[in-house]
């Protein structure tokens, strides 16, 4: 994260001492926690309203929409990068969860170590793309 930034992390996570132990976690790896909801139509309101950097997303949520469809409703204004976690690795989830372009896509439970590769290259990742857009923008 250059200049010392902090990235700014929405968790999706709809067991909340799962949610407890991801937040700790990504705070840890330096990153601020902005906002954390249980269900994928909570998630697409906290992304327009917070604008984080990262979201890390459980696929299975409680409610009528998993993760994975609230990525695809978010990713139709935004290409925030998106860190799927799932309790089992199946290729269903796997294969759906690719055409949202994630950053990653991990089982849980996850580990610090797990979290802190997919995090800061999700955060550089993104800090380019504003970057470049911020270019563009000046070069209009």
């Amino acid at each position: 994260m250059k200049d010392g930034k902090k990235g700014k992390v929405l968790i999706v996570e709809d067991d909340m001492l799962l949610s407890m132990v991801e937040e700790r976690l990504i705070k840890r790896l330096g990153f601020e926690v902005i906002g954390k909801v249980t269900k994928g139509s909570d998630a697409i309101e906290k992304q327009k309203e917070l604008n984080p950097d990262i979201i890390v997303m459980d696929i299975s949520l409680k409610g009528d929409m998993d993760g994975i469809e609230a990525m695809e409703a978010i990713r139709e204004k935004s290409d925030v990068p998106v860190i799927y976690l799932s309790g089992s690795g199946d290729r269903y989830s796997l294969e759906r969860a690719k055409k949202t372009g994630f950053a990653d896509f991990l089982t849980k439970p996850v580990t610090g170590g797990d979290l802190k590769d997919p995090l800061y290259s999700a955060m550089n990742a993104h800090n380019e793309k504003s970057e470049n857009n911020n270019e563009i923008l000046k070069s209009a």
